[in-house]
């Protein structure tokens, strides 16, 4: 139980209706304005685990010491359910309250407001040192836990123990066995189908995400965040509990169905619809890099490729008709820019029309499908046409990546949206004062970053560029000698940012450089006798054989500037 303990020279309160409809009807004279003055206001939480016979006792004992303290002979016991996220039964509730109230009686002039009504009140809280006093109350209660022994906690470790990963049927650059080789993430059974992201591995992820924002604040996009988990009633209005829920993870929260988002836009629509809209702020680019969890059967997932959790860089685009092009184009450049970076190409691109069930008028359908083929025809895009494979609420444009064993994947895509904005009555005030809809673009670029993670693993074969690389410099010592100069060496690449690593160990070099190789380390410096004579540091890069020999501030300005290049 959590109470809060206000010193008040009044409180004035008045039952309006019932907030839970399990509660008995009060009587109109239960429910009348009251106040109280000079008086300490006990605002009551109630939690699971609270009961009447350890509770109440408890309960009383610090309503007596704060009352004593302040020195207040009227007591206000206030149901107050905003002190706790861990409600108990109402009925439970109902009883401390009433007993606690019977009980400080003996003692106290005792008003008890109405609890599972909402209420309208008024208080003035005594401004001295103890006019504030907030508590916890935990009852030992009767529950028993129970201790594992050893046998059942090694039996329930054992299940979850790491899923072994057949690699008999797996390509050499399988990204399943290069995060492994690589130590850049794991699977486990105690989270089917999401992805334990280890130092490496967050590394490159954070990597791609700080691209993906430096991007999009040159491009004029604004990031948004919503939460996680929303209540049922938003994917009703949206459409996608109908369609949907069978692939959404619930939960119930004070009697109210919630979901975990299978998706962002529901709540980048309220986000829109937070503040009032006019044509001079369109078009709005509202990207959010959003974790969503689906429902997927456990033989379908596959690594990175086919997740439970993943993270999904949406975007929603709010435009004018006359804006549309334009916003549609900007979008294929986006797409270009970034996968141009990595390497990748597009292996073919699709526009998918109208279905035959859709919503939206077929002048709109019109609008939209036309927009989409000009900026594909202008660009001089080859482009395959999917008749009637559109989405029902939309034509859309898909973009498929070639990988390194010839796999296509569709990553990008741009979707042209008209039940969204109907369904949330999107308005944005016209240059003639009227209210008018806004053309809704969703889009995605990597669509899931885990997926585009897995793509790139597999295409750079775990070699990747500088900038993106968690192994960039490995130093290696040639014997004990010189190990006061690699520390040196090691502890100004460190300082200057780079993931370095030291090796200076008692072993061959050539065991060091092929331990390294494994890791694929973007540069191996070797520090000898002569190396650390002349302070200098011999280089070699990944997948060469010379070895250079450089300063070492020197090096340091050349790795720095393949970093901001993105080499």
């Amino acid at each position: 139980m959590k109470i809060l303990c206000l010193h008040c020279d009044y409180i004035e309160w008045q039952g309006l209706k019932k907030a839970l409809k399990s509660m008995d009807d009060l009587t109109s004279e239960e429910i009348a304005k009251k106040k109280v003055d000079e008086c300490l206001v006990v605002l009551t939480a109630v939690e699971k685990g609270d009961n009447v016979k350890d509770s109440v006792p408890l309960l009383i004992e610090n309503i007596q010491k704060i009352a004593k303290d302040v020195k207040a002979e009227n007591v206000v016991l206030y149901p107050y359910a905003h002190l706790s996220s861990n409600l108990g039964a109402p009925k439970i509730a109902v009883e401390i309250l009433k007993d606690a109230e019977k009980k400080l009686k003996k003692e106290f002039k005792v008003s008890r407001a109405p609890f599972g009504y909402y209420k309208s009140f008024e208080l003035k809280v005594k401004g001295h040192p103890l006019s504030e006093l907030s508590r916890e109350i935990v009852a030992k209660g009767d529950e028993e836990v129970l201790e594992l022994d050893d046998n059942e906690r090694k039996k329930l470790l054992h299940e979850l123990s790491k899923s072994r990963l057949d690699t008999s049927k797996l390509a050499e650059n399988d990204h399943r066995i290069i995060g492994k080789k690589m130590n850049l993430w794991s699977f486990n059974a105690a989270a089917p189908g999401m992805v334990f992201w280890h130092d490496k591995g967050l590394y490159i992820k954070n990597k791609l995400i700080e691209y993906w924002r430096e991007v999009h604040r040159t491009a004029n996009y604004e990031e948004i965040s919503t939460p996680q988990i929303m209540d049922r009633k938003l994917w009703e209005v949206s459409g996608h509990w109908e369609k949907y829920h069978e692939n959404m993870f619930t939960s119930d929260y004070e009697k109210r169905e919630f979901a975990v988002k299978p998706m962002n836009c529901p709540g980048g629509m309220l986000v829109y619809k937070a503040t009032p809209k006019s044509y001079r702020d369109l078009p709005i680019r509202s990207g959010e890099l959003g974790i969503v969890h689906r429902q997927e059967l456990s033989g379908v997932l596959a690594g990175l490729f086919r997740v439970i959790q993943f993270t999904q860089d949406d975007a929603h685009i709010f435009c004018t008709e006359e804006q549309l092009e334009d916003e549609i184009g900007k979008i294929i450049d986006l797409i270009n820019e970034m996968f141009g970076l990595m390497g990748l190409t597009l292996d073919h691109v699709e526009l998918s029309t109208r279905p035959e069930k859709r919503i939206g008028r077929g002048e709109l359908w019109d609008l939209a499908e036309k927009s989409l083929e000009n900026v594909l025809k202008l660009r001089k895009m080859k482009y395959k046409l999917n008749k009637g494979d559109g989405a029902f609420y939309g034509p859309k444009i898909d973009f498929h990546l070639k990988d390194s064993l010839n796999r296509t994947w569709q990553c990008s895509t741009i979707q042209l949206d008209m039940a969204l904005p109907e369904r949330f009555e999107l308005e944005y005030s016209a240059e003639d004062g009227t209210m008018k809809r806004p053309i809704m673009l969703h889009r995605v670029i990597y669509g899931s970053i885990e997926r585009f993670i897995g793509i790139i693993t597999e295409n750079y074969n775990g070699k990747f560029p500088l900038w993106l690389s968690p192994n960039q410099v490995k130093v290696m010592t040639m014997n004990n000698s010189v190990n006061d100069y690699s520390k040196e060496v090691y502890g100004l690449f460190y300082g200057a940012g780079f993931r370095t690593e030291l090796d200076s160990r008692n072993e061959s070099i050539g065991k060091k450089v092929r331990e390294a190789s494994i890791d694929r380390f973007n540069y191996l410096v070797t520090i000898g006798e002569d190396e650390a004579k002349e302070k200098i540091i011999a280089v070699k890069k990944r997948d060469e054989k010379e070895v250079v020999k450089y300063k070492l501030d020197e090096f340091i300005s050349m790795l720095k500037e393949e970093i901001q290049n993105r080499k």
